[in-house]
């Protein structure tokens, strides 16, 4: 059991440490939860070594979306946007590969459905961004961005150690 749930994790440090060189504990833990994430969609309909695959193929996305995240110079600083977004995506694609029903047809429904969801997602976010400009602004003061939106919007720092001194 415990194999199924580090296959990700393993899968995925073993393959940044090919890209990178080095051994990345955040690159690991993204790893099990991409594949978690992964294999959510199926999980009632994969045998275990189905669901590593998935867990697996589930950790090289996710070093590969991180990978590209950071190229486009998209913030995602713990990995949410790869983990989630890039490995949910594979996860729900791979019941059309691999689940009880796979087959063609089932894969292109699984495929259409991570197209209707995304452009849901993409149109919802756009409304409500730029409902949310024309009224109160997308921005900060310049003040409140250098002195921290800790401080500013609650009246305390968050982490102790990263504050700006005020001396």
């Amino acid at each position: 059991m415990l194999e199924l749930l580090f296959s990700g994790g393993i899968v995925a440090s073993v393959f940044s440490h090919i890209l990178y060189k080095n051994y990345d504990l955040t690159m690991f833990m993204n790893g099990v939860l991409g594949g978690l994430v992964a294999i959510t969609a199926g999980a009632d309909q994969m045998s275990t070594s189905e669901a590593m695959i998935i867990g697996a193929v589930g950790g090289i996305i996710v070093v590969l979306a991180i990978a590209l995240l950071e190229k486009l110079k998209l913030d995602d600083p713990v990995g949410a946007i790869a983990v989630h977004l890039f490995a949910g995506m594979w996860g729900t694609l791979a019941v059309g590969i691999f689940g009880d029903m796979a087959s063609t047809k089932q894969f292109m429904l699984q495929l259409a459905g991570v197209g209707i969801v995304g452009a849901f997602c993409v149109l919802s976010a756009l409304i409500i961004v730029l409902i949310v400009k024309a009224t109160i602004g997308l921005r900060v003061t310049k003040e409140h961005e250098i002195g921290g939106l800790d401080d500013a919007e609650h009246g305390m720092s968050a982490y102790a150690d990263f504050s700006v001194s005020k001396k």
